[in-house]
């Protein structure tokens, strides 16, 4: 019995692409822990210099300059109308790619990276509990509680 060397090179394609499956990276926004699918992620860096852009929305910070590409940069407090606090060196900047914007999400802190099965996600509730209420996706559950699964898109064009 022989196997191809495409056989095995469309099988390790597969497993590639089923790396990221149900991979979400979780952060904390003020008291609550929020989450991307992993496959969004392009990178994380710390807090770096923001140019600001006048007459934007107060939550889009400005712009960065991240190896030659200019990426327009959005404080997620801001956007989810909480409090607005000083940079510290938990804070960083979620680099996202949603598909072809690239834009930096500045959050309190990075909790980790988690796997969330499909029986681990519902859908959220029917009534608008808050403002950042529109921005999520879907519920995952985990031991310790539960995440807001964001919606990218909502967050860019709402």
């Amino acid at each position: 019995m022989s196997i191809s060397v495409e056989s095995d090179f469309m099988m390790e394609e597969r497993t590639a692409a089923d790396i990221t499956r149900n991979l979400y990276l979780s952060f904390v926004i003020e008291d609550e822990q929020y989450a991307v699918e992993i496959s969004s992620i392009k990178e994380i860096i710390g807090v770096v210099p923001i140019t600001v852009v006048p007459q934007t929305e107060k939550y889009i910070k400005g712009i960065i300059n991240l190896r030659g590409d200019i990426i327009p940069v959005i404080d997620m407090r801001l956007r989810f109308m909480k409090p607005e606090i000083e940079y510290d060196d938990q804070t960083c900047i979620v680099v996202v790619l949603y598909e072809d914007y690239i834009l930096g999400l500045i959050v309190d802190r990075i909790i980790g990276v988690y796997t969330l099965e499909d029986g681990m996600i519902s859908s959220p509730p029917n009534s608008k509990l808050s403002y950042a209420n529109q921005f999520v996706k879907n519920i995952g559950r985990k031991d310790e509680g539960i995440m807001l699964l964001l919606d990218l898109e909502k967050i860019l064009f709402v």
